[in-house]
């Protein structure tokens, strides 16, 4: 569901978790909206991918200012990695933050503003039923078989079963082709995992992102989980895709609490 402004995307929860948390805020941000021109229009809101600096901080501006953030997000340096970091220890290092290198990171306070950045890789959201700590990670395929969702889960204090998830707009199952090495990387981990992938020549194979980390979540016991029903390569109107422009903008990913 796209909130009031056409340069967000709202989260949605699970139905059949509890939906209705009024202090849980959760949003991807589309491409609409911002002053950024070239391969980076509109909203770019990242600041290694060449855009000009102007441009992007005038984004963030409009970014605080359009969803009345209670503080700056926490920007990480993203590296395909599976660290998760607690936002709530550096929510006073404001200069620093670009220096932070991790693929998620989690709070259990008001006001701090948890961030990452995607243009094709999968965000993840994650909150409690209790409505008193929330989450979001990077999953790219390397980060995803590194095990950033898991190191995710395990960092909480809630429970697998207290946990909802939503899985925010990647790459889809129908255009996001990958080869052998990660087929078997993934299959060798899990083998129902296969099941995620489908061959369309030699060597050559469909992979559904959605799915390996629907697998993952399984694994744990997180069985609150939805979202998946977005190509960012496909609705390249709405999203930056990577894959389909090398040099393009990134979407945030937002969660925090009031």
């Amino acid at each position: 569901m796209v909130s009031h402004e056409s340069s967000y995307l709202r989260v949605s929860w699970p139905k059949d978790g509890v939906a209705e948390l009024g202090n849980i805020h959760a949003f991807t941000t589309l491409k609409s909206g911002g002053i950024s021109n070239g391969d980076f229009k509109e909203f770019n809101l990242a600041t290694h991918v060449g855009d000009d600096i102007e441009a992007v901080n005038a984004n963030r501006k409009k970014l605080l200012e359009d969803l009345q953030l209670p503080a700056q997000p926490l920007w990480l340096e993203q590296v395909h990695s599976n660290k998760v970091i607690c936002a709530d220890d550096f929510t006073s290092s404001i200069t620093r933050q670009d220096a932070l290198q991790a693929d998620a990171s989690f709070s259990r306070k008001k006001g701090v503003v948890c961030s990452v950045m995607t243009a094709d890789c999968l965000p993840v959201f994650f909150c409690n039923s209790a409505g008193t700590e929330v989450a979001v990670a990077h999953a790219g395929w390397r980060g995803l078989h590194a095990g950033i969702i898991s190191n995710t889960v395990r960092a909480m204090k809630s429970s697998p079963e207290e946990l909802l998830v939503t899985l925010g707009p990647a790459i889809g199952p129908a255009v996001f082709e990958v080869g052998e090495d990660v087929l078997s990387a993934f299959v060798e981990k899990n083998t129902i995992n296969e099941a995620a992938f489908i061959s369309t020549r030699p060597g050559h194979y469909l992979c559904d992102i959605y799915q390996l980390a629907r697998n993952e979540l399984a694994v744990l016991g997180v069985d609150k989980v939805s979202g998946g029903n977005h190509c960012t390569y496909s609705e390249n109107q709405l999203f930056y895709s990577y894959r389909k422009q090398k040099i393009t903008g990134r979407m945030a990913n937002l969660i925090w609490m009031t």
